[in-house]
């Protein structure tokens, strides 16, 4: 009997670490066979740039005691230009060290990236698998209430919600998941119903499996390519919608956000204090540049058909 199961042990076991091999050099080929377009390339780089600014953040610039994402201020030196002694980015005409405001604000929209997309992803997916496996009046229903959010324009649904809630970087995240939700729900919706016909599903339902088993090892890991592709297009659309709410004043005051930056740095333009606008601009311009690279690059990679187009 021992032996028995000590060889049941040794089948099952490797059978295991076999699977994590395979999704291993499965990452590995698609992040090898995207690394071969240039373009898509400068993305992923400038993406690790981003990244690694926002992981050493506290070594590079110290962290504001009276608030970690509140801007530090030195009146008496506002509106100082880039290389000065303490201040290598220059001031805004609060006094806020823009240095501190960059790489703060990576954080920052890094962090409202990976929260608005992952709740957006859960609802979307939520909303999608009910729709797509029930069929019938309930998934007519759920798409409908999904087209009356997808109806309204992106930035009204923001605005309502900052409006009736108040400006806070809570409330900007809230109003984009209410904004990108939709889309994902409409993506998990058609390619559910498209997996589910497929013959694995089929031969999964004619041995009995549970439909619950069913959607969760065979429907949706074969569901997730568009959304993964869609997933990495927003965010860095979150970030430019972040910083679109921000400028128009829905984020709280002295906070390091980017957007924000770009509001109060705005007036000064004309007065020739072009770093004020200018710096946090281009951290928004490169995100979301690097970001849709990498998306396009990613889609064509995993659907072939889109390439060149």
């Amino acid at each position: 009997m021992s032996q028995f199961v000590e060889s049941t042990a040794v089948r099952s076991a490797p059978r295991w670490g076999y699977g994590a091999t395979v999704r291993a050099r499965r990452v590995a080929s698609l992040a090898g066979q995207m690394l071969r377009n240039p373009a898509t390339a400068i993305g992923m780089g400038i993406i690790f740039l981003m990244l690694l600014l926002a992981a050493l953040a506290p070594l590079l610039v110290p962290e504001n005691p009276t608030g970690t994402y509140q801007m530090p201020r030195d009146l008496v030196a506002a509106n100082m230009p880039p290389g000065t002694p303490g201040h290598p980015l220059g001031t805004n005409v609060l006094g806020g060290d823009m240095l501190y405001g960059i790489v703060w604000g990576s954080r920052l929209s890094l962090l409202l990236s990976f929260v608005v997309v992952g709740i957006a992803i859960v609802m979307g997916l939520l909303v999608g698998s009910v729709a797509g496996m029930s069929g019938g009046k309930v998934d007519s229903v759920l798409m409908r209430i999904a087209d009356v959010f997808l109806s309204v324009p992106e930035l009204i649904f923001p605005l309502t919600i900052a409006a009736l809630l108040g400006p806070s970087f809570t409330n900007i995240i809230l109003a984009l998941c209410v904004v990108i939700w939709p889309r994902y729900a409409r993506i998990a919706r058609s390619r559910i119903i498209q997996v589910r016909q497929e013959g694995y599903v089929r031969a999964a339902r004619s041995i009995g499996d549970s439909r619950f088993n069913i959607v969760r090892r065979d429907i949706l890991p074969n569901s997730m390519t568009p959304i993964a592709v869609q997933a990495t297009l927003d965010m860095g659309r979150v970030v430019l919608l972040g910083a679109t709410l921000s400028f128009l004043g829905l984020s709280q005051a002295g906070l390091a956000e980017w957007g924000r930056l770009v509001s109060i740095g705005q007036s000064g333009i004309t007065a020739g204090w072009w770093w004020s606008s200018t710096f946090p601009g281009l951290m928004i311009f490169l995100w979301t540049l690097s970001f849709s690279l990498v998306g396009d690059g990613l889609r064509d990679v995993l659907d072939p058909r889109t390439e060149g187009r």
